[in-house]
């Protein structure tokens, strides 16, 4: 049996949705609705985030999952499950399977971030890296599950699934209900079709917004030309929504019921991880993150009114971090690194670094190098790297080393 058997026998509605809410009532977190006064401030409208970041595992996949294989005879899963994922289904998967006495093969991408292969792995599951991205590790698992029988779990495109998922907006509605807006991360769409579902139900006047990476534009390109359409991938920061093709029962639901579909650059996912650190001290992965990254980077036009951005999911590996924050300072002004070059003379680094120091800019790295072949003789060049305080600060303390007589090149 595949999860594509079960979808004959059943369809999405707020019925569904409210028996997923029953049945995992006990097995994961209701988890927290949190109101922002510095993120309403700065974008005008009343905000408050979903923390799916903060749900066990990491993510909101936990509940399609879990809703999912509780759904299914016990006899039908002797044979174990199977999934493919980027991350972080795999791990609701994972848990679900071990709770469940079950046993699970997951197919990751080879790509896949170690964090979320070790958390997977911690669960009990088996891994399998497989293929540059979903889709190829999607098509092996699917090979793999109809040879052995092991029943597929299907990462969007499954009623049961989707149902698990549409359990957030009934939170949401139990603990906000006059919300105006929410926006949603789009990869596949079942997160956003579970939702909609449950929320277009009583409260059909709520404005639904989808977010995708721009590197990613699967279901946007799908809407816009009226059918399912395969696209073409670039790596993206929001690994956990990058899907070449959208579920061909998502994709009608979300035509349906969604509102708005917009699309988010890597640059706006950055300064939105490093935002949500740094103001609400939530840790969000780059899907997560693309529904503030949507408000930051005024991608959509006439919001008022409470507003919820969903943060899906918190699992964003160690080594991934530090280049986004890197990234994001660059990004927001806070970053600086220059190349000057000097009179290899005693005192000349002295001086520079007091220039700096007059025009309130902090070093972070400093590198010396008189031996480059490009280099005049009585030469040297100094690359910098300064931490600012903003656009402004970095034009006054170019502006500033300039009229001190140093050439200065801005490195990107």
């Amino acid at each position: 049996m595949s999860s594509l058997d079960t979808m004959s026998d059943t369809t999405l509605d707020y019925a569904l949705i409210h028996e997923a809410s029953y049945r995992l009532k006990k097995r994961i977190r209701r988890t927290e609705l949190i109101y922002s006064h510095h993120f309403s401030e700065r974008v005008g409208i009343p905000l408050w985030f979903k923390c799916e970041n903060l749900q066990r595992t990491g993510a909101f996949k936990i509940r399609g999952a879990m809703n999912f294989m509780t759904s299914m005879p016990k006899e039908s899963l002797k044979s174990g499950v199977i999934t493919a994922s980027a991350g972080n289904h795999a791990q609701g998967v994972a848990f679900s399977a071990d709770l469940l006495g079950v046993q699970a093969t997951v197919y990751m991408p080879e790509s896949t971030p170690p964090q979320k292969v070790f958390a997977t792995k911690d669960y009990g599951a088996e891994v399998v890296l497989s293929g540059r991205n979903f889709d190829e590790a999607y098509k092996a698992a699917v090979e793999v599950a109809q040879r052995s029988g092991a029943v597929f779990v299907h990462p969007f495109d499954d009623y049961l699934v989707m149902a698990g998922q549409g359990t957030i907006g009934l939170e949401i509605l139990e603990e906000m209900p006059d919300i105006a807006n929410i926006l949603i991360p789009v990869g596949g769409g079942g997160l956003i079709a579970g939702v909609a579902t449950a929320i277009k139900e009583t409260h059909p006047h709520v404005r639904i917004i989808g977010v995708e990476a721009s590197a990613a534009p699967s279901m946007h390109d799908s809407i816009h030309k009226g059918r399912i359409v395969e696209t073409s991938l670039t790596v993206s920061l929001a690994d956990g929504i990058a899907v070449k093709k959208v579920g061909s029962t998502t994709f009608p639901i979300v035509r349906n019921l969604v509102d708005d579909l917009v699309l988010v650059d890597e640059e706006d996912i950055s300064l939105a991880i490093v935002a949500l650190l740094e103001r609400t001290k939530l840790l969000v992965e780059g899907a997560g993150a693309v529904p503030l990254a949507a408000l930051l980077a005024d991608k959509v036009k006439n919001l008022s009114g409470k507003t919820v951005c969903l943060l899906s999911g918190g699992n964003i590996d160690v080594k991934t971090i530090s280049v986004v924050v890197e990234r994001g300072l660059v990004a927001a002004g806070r970053y600086l690194k220059l190349k000057i070059e000097l009179d290899d003379v005693p005192g000349a680094l002295a001086r520079l670094a007091a220039e700096i120091a007059n025009v309130k800019a902090n070093i972070s790295i400093i590198t010396h190098d008189r031996r480059s072949k490009s280099l005049p003789i009585g030469k040297t060049e100094v690359l910098i790297e300064l931490e600012t305080r903003g656009y402004e600060h970095i034009s006054e303390v170019v502006s500033y080393l300039q009229s001190a007589g140093y050439q200065v090149d801005v490195l990107k």
